[in-house]
């Protein structure tokens, strides 16, 4: 199937494409991920979309529209002297991309997924779907931004996210910036709490650096700074867009180096700007958004440490200042990506597919169980030193004397068998027995049967291996009654002869 996904942004558009392989694809427009969501209209009727919008605004800004999603609730919008529905100027953002998903695709889409703020009440969500349906796009399915890029979390990174854990969603865009906390469920994500910013986003850091640079050169060349900033003519106009074209591409680029510089072209000075003096020139909008994000993990009843993570969406999440702060004001260390902008487009793909109703939940694999131990009883705390194993004795020859040895543990009391006592292997391959006695023992007990040992198998012989036959009580006593008989019937022989 084909599957179109669309994030609507306020300063830019994002789409993915899925086809029937199931790899999910960026559209490109100029070589790039970004679609401006300027709208321009154009004499003759035509609505001009992206960067051919903004490029056509230096002409006549008064039928230029930069921001289309911020008009949601407007009803018209007024380019030049026409007033154009809402749905009409945003249906002609994503008719742009429906054109280009088809050829991409090979075949018209089948199939939309578009996303929006997790705030926004029914009123808007039907101009979004309106819009769809003006861009000639089958109806859409609407995905919240935040289970959008939890998805992505899941399904794309395949992070562990078991069911009942929640994550932290900071989105910060081009123009807005969105807090939500996601709880997963056995079916999918519900948003358990949802904040945002609608006025600060990366145009504020721009507009932060442009006064910055003001500051330095206004006063020496007043005029020439006055017509870079307010231009009345379309050259300045151009002038002007040329400045903000460099100030967006040095803040990007600090977020890879610790240095750039930026033209000023009525000026032709390049000012070189360092990483340091663009954290703290946006250091208080950060702020901001960092203790909107820790309201809202508070309004989930959650703590940061009970969260699976942050996760950094939105361009303007990738400036290291973000990160760095969210770390240090909430002792967490947050997921960030090289391509932030596609995340809530990608991740709308696999939303309410398997992979976003199950993912890969590590925590549920399970870990191989060592097998049981082979003996009937666990080893004494301290294993015993016996003595190397003795040979039966053969017929005829005296038993081998037992080995000495000195004794490594302090001496036990003098205990032929405890019923208690667990048995314990002389070597790692014998059957239990029992412990042998040290040699020097004395003060055998009186005749009396065998005592009653613990079980052993019956293979076992009645003296236990490595013993001396007069060490058994039973054995010393039917030697010598058979000693006695034996006398007894020499004598009487000898009395018979």
């Amino acid at each position: 199937m084909r599957v179109l996904g669309i994030d609507f942004g306020t300063s830019n558009t994002v789409a993915m494409v899925r086809g029937a392989d199931g790899r999910a694809r960026p559209l490109l427009f100029d070589g790039s991920p970004l679609l401006p969501s300027a709208v321009y209209l154009n004499p003759d009727g035509k609505l001009l979309v992206g960067r051919d919008a903004e490029r056509s605004a230096r002409l006549d800004p008064a039928r230029f529209e930069p921001n289309p999603k911020r008009r949601v609730d407007d009803g018209v919008v007024l380019l030049g002297e026409q007033e154009l529905a809402v749905p009409r100027v945003i249906a002609a953002v994503l008719g742009r991309l429906a054109t280009e998903a088809s050829r991409h695709l090979g075949g018209p889409v089948e199939e939309v997924r578009v996303t929006h703020p997790a705030r926004w009440g029914e009123r808007r969500r039907a101009v979004l779907a309106e819009s769809v349906r003006a861009a000639g796009l089958p109806n859409a399915r609407l995905v919240v931004e935040p289970v959008a890029a939890a998805s992505y979390y899941t399904a794309v990174l395949g992070s562990a996210m078991p069911v009942g854990r929640a994550l932290a969603i900071y989105d910060l865009g081009g123009g807005t910036f969105d807090a939500a906390v996601v709880r997963r469920t056995p079916t999918g994500f519900e948003v358990l709490a949802e904040a945002g910013l609608s006025d600060l986003g990366g145009l504020d850091f721009d507009q932060a650096l442009v006064e910055h640079l003001g500051r330095g050169y206004s006063e020496s060349r007043t005029m020439l700074w006055n017509s870079l900033v307010s231009p009345a003519d379309p050259g300045q106009r151009r002038q002007r867009a040329l400045l903000y074209d460099d100030v967006r591409g040095a803040k990007e680029m600090l977020s890879r180096t610790t240095s750039a510089d930026v033209h000023l072209p009525a000026l032709d000075i390049s000012a070189h700007i360092t990483r340091d003096e663009f954290d703290g020139l946006i250091r208080p909008y950060m702020l901001q958004t960092v203790h909107c994000l820790a309201q809202t993990i508070t309004a989930a009843r959650l703590a940061p440490p009970d969260l699976v993570g942050i996760f950094l969406v939105g361009g303007s999440s990738r400036i290291p200042l973000a990160a760095h702060l969210l770390h240090t004001e909430l002792g967490v260390a947050p997921t960030t990506l090289e391509q932030p902008e596609t995340v809530v487009a990608e991740g709308a793909l696999f939303f309410g597919g398997p992979a976003a109703a199950a993912g890969p939940v590590h925590s549920g694999v399970p870990r191989p169980v060592a097998p049981p131990p082979r003996m009937p009883a666990p080893p004494p705390p301290r294993p015993p030193v016996t003595a190397p194993p003795q040979l039966a004795p053969a017929a005829g020859r005296p038993p081998a004397a037992p080995v000495s040895r000195p004794p490594v543990a302090p001496p036990r009391p003098p205990v032929i068998a405890r019923p208690s006592a667990p048995p314990v292997s002389a070597t790692p391959v014998s059957p239990p027995r029992a412990a042998p006695r040290p040699p020097q023992q004395q003060h055998l007990p009186p005749p009396r049967p065998a005592p009653v040992a613990p079980p052993r198998p019956p293979a076992m012989a009645p003296a236990a291996r490595g013993r001396a036959w007069y060490e058994e009580p039973a054995l010393v006593w039917t030697v010598a009654l058979g000693a006695m008989v034996l006398i007894a019937v020499v004598v009487l022989i000898v009395l018979a002869s």
